[in-house]
């Protein structure tokens, strides 16, 4: 099976009057990236949840959203009376002993620490619990749309490592003619070598094999093969997490397809190369989404 990094999920419930609502986003990553935004009151669960969300996404550049509706901090915002009354007291007398003008004594006095603060009331286990409820329904969501464009993303590299595997075959027509003509053009050139120049006309021909075997393609034909074997095999694996090792078998049938080009000598078979290779930059592109 396979799963994309990429997904949303959101869940909500109310409690005590205000609505708990849950959001949980997911882009590709190389690594695990988590950022959590919560009210205040659940701050000092946040590594429970980034643990939580770790075990069940394991990897993507993920944000967890927790916001309470109907309630806000300023609910729980409070102003110090005591602690303004003593300093704009005091304040005042400074300003008519100094002869200041009047200002607005009020903004200096509120912008003055621990006259406006929050309370810092955390949320019980019971409520903490109904949070956690919600953030796995969430969770849920998300996987199950991981799942989903999983399944979409298996079925388009199927198809083009098919069409690679397509153009491997088509190959075949074009290896004799191209070999023929490669021995020809090495007769023509040894003919006109010979005219000119003493050789050893076994050793010219030694090399000539030599030649000729450093332009075979087979080799590479059977491990390209091979390789497209393996990868649509890997896809149905249950290891969960298989992108990088996706991506290593696409690394290996890029190398074979490139030797093929760079011996080729063929524009038959250079256009078949460009076709695998546009069709494996395509896999590429879908393996960055994968988990």
């Amino acid at each position: 099976m396979i799963l994309s990094m990429t997904g949303f999920g959101h869940s909500k419930v109310e409690h005590n009057g205000k609505v708990i609502r849950v959001e949980v986003k997911s882009l590709n990553a190389r690594s695990t990236e988590i950022r959590c935004k919560l009210p205040n009151a659940y701050r000092d669960r946040e590594m429970d949840l980034r643990k939580k969300v770790i075990d069940d996404l394991q990897r993507g550049k993920i944000d967890v959203t927790i916001t309470l509706d109907g309630f806000s901090d300023e609910e729980n915002a409070f102003i110090n009376a005591d602690a303004f009354r003593k300093y704009y007291r005091e304040l005042n007398q400074l300003r008519q002993e100094l002869g200041i003008t009047e200002g607005d004594i009020l903004q200096s006095v509120l912008r003055i620490p621990n006259v406006i603060g929050q309370n810092d009331d955390l949320a019980d286990d019971q409520e903490w619990a109904l949070v956690e409820t919600t953030i796995d329904q969430a969770l849920s969501g998300i996987k199950q749309f991981r799942i989903d464009e999983g399944r979409v993303l298996r079925q388009d590299m199927v198809e083009r490592i098919q069409c690679i595997d397509n153009h491997l075959r088509g190959l075949e027509q074009y290896e004799a003619p191209r070999l023929e003509r490669i021995k020809e053009r090495l007769r023509r050139n040894m003919d006109e070598f010979v005219v000119n120049q003493s050789v050893d006309l076994n050793r010219y021909e030694q090399e000539i094999l030599y030649y000729i075997e450093k332009l075979d393609i087979n080799e590479e034909k059977v491990r390209l093969g091979q390789h497209c074997v393996y990868f649509i095999a890997e896809l149905d694996s249950v290891d969960p997490q298989k992108g990088r090792k996706l991506s290593f078998i696409a690394q290996e049938i890029g190398r074979e397809i490139n030797t093929i080009g760079a011996k080729a000598q063929d524009p038959n078979i250079q256009q078949l190369v460009v076709m695998m290779k546009d069709e494996l930059e395509k896999v590429k592109e879908q393996l960055a989404n994968i988990l």
